[in-house]
C-alpha cells in the first residue's frame, strides 16, 4: 500500500490510532496516525457494507473542503468507492463541494424518486473548522443530514474491525479509471439555482444593500462567485484565496490557525472592513457554518439564532401552525423566550445537529441551530431544504431579515432583549486528556448534583434533553436566572464549561466558578 500511502503519514499499522466518529465524522492528523490512509479505506468499506445492510444502493455523493488532507482523501476514497461498485457523483468541474449543497443534493433526489426507487447518499471529506493539519469524513445517509448514533456507532465498529483484522482492500481502480467510471453532478448550479425557495433573493435584490463575503479560503468561494454572479446579488467575494495551509487566515484566540467563523479573532480582517458593506459574511472551509458582520461587528452565534427564530415565525407563512425551533442545550435561553412569545414550542436537544435531522425532514422543526453557528431551515413551502448545517443559506437570510425589517441583526436583536430581557453567556474550554473526556461523559447524577449555583437554588438538572429525552454527554443545571453546563468536545481533546445569566456578569462567573469547584470535588481535574 506504498503509493496510497504516499500522501499521507506513513506509520505502522499497531500505531495507528482507532477510527472515532464525533458528533461530525472522524477527524484527525496523520501527523499523529489518526487521520491516515488505512483509516480511509476502512470507513469507506465500513460505508460500503453499511449501505448494503441498509439496501441504500443510489448514488453517493461526494464532497471535500480545501484543507490539506482532503483532496488527496477524496481521491483515496473514491477510488474505493468505485472498486466497490458505487455510482459516485462528483461536482461537474471536480472542485470543492461544500457540506451543505452535499445535503441538498440528497434531499433532491430522494425527493424526485418514487420510495421503490434506489436513494442516495453521501460522503463529505471535511474536519469543518479544525485547523490546516487535521482531516475528516463524515457520512451522510439518504434522510441528508450527519448519521445518527446508531449508524456512526455501526461504521466505526466495522472500521475498526477492518483495520484490526488486516482486511483492508487497496483500491483496484486508479484515480484516471474511477473518474471516468463516475457520474458528475453540479452541486453548485443546482443549489444556488434554488435559493429562491429558501431566502427571499428578491427582497434582497431590491434592497439596494451592498454585501461582502470571505470564504476563509473555503469550499464557499465557488458558491458565493455564482450567488453574484448568476442570482446578480449585491455580493463582492473577498479574499478569494485558496491556500490549504490556510497561511493566510489570522490566529484563533488561543494562538492556533483555526477557520471557525464564529471567533472575532478568526473574522478580524473581515471586521475591519465592515463600514464598507451593510452586511459581510464569513463560512468556515465547508460553509456549514455562519459569521454576520455588520456596523456593531461580528454577532453572536447565539444572538443570531434568536433573531432568526423572531424572524422566521412572523415571515414564513407557508409553515405549519404547530411547526417547533429546534435548539441545543448550550444555545441560549433567549431563544425559548422568543419561541414562547410567539406561541410555538422549543424542540431541545444535545449538542450535535444530528438530532435535528428527523424534524427537519419531516418538516416539523422549521428553524434549527446550534451555539457554534449551525442552523438551517425550511424552505418557503415548509419543504426540507438541507438538514444538514447551511451557512450560505443562514448568511442570505441575514441580508434578507435586513431588507425586509430595516433592521441589522444587532439591531434587531437589541429590540428582542429590550422585550424579552439580555442575557450574558460565556463558554470556557479547557484542555484536557482522553481519559479525562471518557471519565465526564459518564458521571453519574449523584457526582455532580448541586443545589445552589452562583447563589441560587437549582431548579433542574440534566442528564438527558427534554426534547427528544438522549442523553447530553454531560450535565446541565438550571436556575431561575440561567444555566451552566459541562460537557467534554466531540472533535478535541477539551471540555466545556457553558454559562448564561439574565442577573449580570457576576452571577454568570459565580455559577462557572461554582462548576469547576464541583469539578475538582469529584476529582474530575
Amino acid at each position: 500500500m506504498q503509493k496510497v500511502l504516499s500522501a499521507f503519514t506513513e506509520v505502522e499499522a499497531s500505531s495507528l490510532k482507532p477510527v472515532k466518529f464525533g458528533t461530525s465524522g472522524h477527524r484527525g492528523s496523520s501527523l499523529n496516525a489518526s487521520f491516515n490512509a488505512p483509516h480511509l479505506l476502512a470507513i469507506t468499506q465500513a460505508v460500503v457494507a453499511y449501505r448494503r445492510k441498509a439496501g441504500i444502493s443510489g448514488p453517493l455523493f461526494l464532497g471535500k473542503d480545501t484543507h490539506a488532507l482532503s483532496q488527496p482523501a477524496w481521491e483515496l476514497v473514491l477510488r474505493q468507492l468505485v472498486a466497490l461498485k458505487v455510482d459516485v457523483r462528483l461536482q461537474t468541474d471536480l472542485g470543492f463541494t461544500a457540506t451543505p449543497l452535499v445535503s441538498h443534493a440528497i434531499l433532491q433526489h430522494n425527493h424526485n424518486q418514487s420510495s421503490r426507487l434506489p436513494q442516495a447518499d453521501g460522503l463529505i471529506l471535511t474536519p469543518s473548522h479544525n485547523p490546516p493539519e487535521d482531516g475528516g469524513i463524515k457520512y451522510n445517509p439518504p434522510h441528508g443530514g450527519a448519521a445518527e448514533g446508531e449508524v456512526t456507532t455501526w461504521i466505526e465498529q466495522e472500521a475498526n474491525r477492518l483495520l484490526q483484522a488486516g482486511e483492508l482492500e487497496e483500491p483496484a481502480v486508479s484515480l484516471e479509471e474511477a473518474l471516468l467510471h463516475s457520474g458528475r453532478y453540479d452541486f453548485v448550479g443546482e443549489y444556488v439555482r434554488q435559493l429562491d425557495e429558501v431566502v427571499d433573493t428578491h427582497a434582497i435584490r431590491k434592497a439596494n444593500l451592498k454585501l461582502g463575503a470571505d470564504p476563509l479560503g473555503g469550499a464557499a468561494l465557488p458558491i458565493w462567485q455564482a450567488i453574484a454572479g448568476t442570482l446578480e446579488l449585491p455580493v463582492e467575494v473577498m479574499n478569494p484565496v485558496l491556500a490549504t495551509d490556510f497561511a493566510f487566515m489570522p490566529p484563533d484566540h488561543d494562538g492556533k490557525i483555526r477557520m471557525d467563523c464564529s471567533s472575532s479573532a478568526v473574522m478580524s480582517k473581515l471586521l475591519a472592513v465592515k463600514d464598507d458593506y451593510d452586511l459581510a459574511f464569513g463560512n468556515d472551509p465547508d460553509a456549514d457554518r455562519h459569521g454576520v458582520v455588520d456596523a456593531q461587528g461580528l454577532l453572536n452565534p447565539n444572538h443570531y439564532l434568536a433573531v432568526c427564530a423572531d424572524y422566521l415565525l412572523r415571515n414564513r407563512g407557508g409553515w405549519p401552525k404547530a411547526i417547533q425551533i429546534g435548539k441545543t442545550l448550550v444555545s441560549s435561553s433567549l431563544i425559548d423566550r422568543v419561541v414562547e412569545a410567539a406561541g410555538h414550542s422549543v424542540y431541545e436537544v444535545p449538542v450535535g445537529f444530528k438530532w435535528f435531522v428527523e424534524g427537519l425532514s419531516e418538516g416539523w422543526l422549521g428553524f434549527a441551530g446550534e451555539e457554534s453557528a449551525g442552523a438551517s431551515l425550511l424552505t418557503f413551502n415548509g419543504k426540507p431544504w438541507s438538514t444538514d448545517k447551511d451557512g450560505i443559506a443562514l448568511c442570505l437570510l441575514a441580508a434578507e431579515i435586513l431588507a425586509v425589517t430595516g433592521k441589522t441583526p444587532h439591531e434587531y436583536y437589541a429590540d428582542l432583549t429590550q422585550e424579552l430581557g439580555a442575557p450574558i453567556y460565556k463558554r470556557v474550554d479547557v484542555a484536557c486528556s482522553e481519559a479525562l473526556q471518557a471519565r465526564l461523559l459518564n458521571l453519574q447524577p449523584e457526582e455532580v448534583e448541586l443545589k445552589v449555583l452562583g447563589g441560587e437554588p437549582v431548579q433542574n438538572i440534566m442528564t438527558q434533553a427534554p426534547g427528544n429525552g438522549a442523553s447530553i454527554g454531560g450535565v446541565k443545571w438550571v436556575t431561575a436566572q440561567g444555566w451552566c453546563a459541562l460537557r467534554p468536545s466531540g472533535t478535541e481533546t477539551l471540555y466545556k464549561i457553558y454559562a448564561e445569566s439574565f442577573a449580570g456578569e457576576a452571577f454568570l462567573e459565580a455559577m462557572i466558578k461554582d462548576v469547576q469547584a464541583r469539578l475538582e470535588l469529584v476529582g474530575a481535574r
